[in-house]
């Protein structure tokens, strides 16, 4: 239902989980930045197409926030520029700007420390194949923070 009412527009689903006590919590990402309005939008449309009187339930909608791995291409592209973290299968973990995607692969910037400053180093190219997580990273290296 929430696949079909989102299909071609800039929003996209990401997770619906059911806990205890029928809570719903369903999680939305965009190829732009979600909005409360958006939330509260697909809030309403869900509620209309669902029985309180049949069962009682709480409903929850939200952005699917930083701490939420990119399951989509279309979130990597969108996130083209900023900070990410890369689980690899093997364990290793690459921190860095993400710089380009395309369907097979990424292509991710790391700094690199060296004599207590940072310098960008050459950018891995890393296959989806071998990607187990990709996650947002908070950085406060891109704002002026004093």
């Amino acid at each position: 239902m929430i696949n079909d009412h989102l299909a071609g527009g800039p929003l996209f689903l990401m997770d619906v989980l059911v806990k205890p006590g029928n809570r719903i919590l369903v999680y939305i990402d965009g190829d732009r930045e979600v909005t409360i309005d958006d939330c509260a939008g697909l809030s309403r449309y869900i509620e209309s197409h669902l029985n309180r009187d049949a069962e009682d339930f709480e409903l929850r909608v939200s952005s699917a926030g930083i701490d939420h791995p990119y399951l989509y291409l279309r979130q990597y592209r969108k996130n083209v520029g900023r900070q990410v973290q890369v689980l690899l299968k093997d364990g290793t973990i690459i921190r860095g700007a993400l710089l380009q995607v395309d369907e097979k692969f990424i292509e991710v910037r790391p700094k690199k420390k060296k004599g207590g400053k940072e310098q960008d180093v050459e950018p891995y190219r890393l296959p989806f194949d071998q990607i187990k997580e990709t996650k947002g990273v908070v950085s406060f290296d891109e704002y002026n923070v004093a």
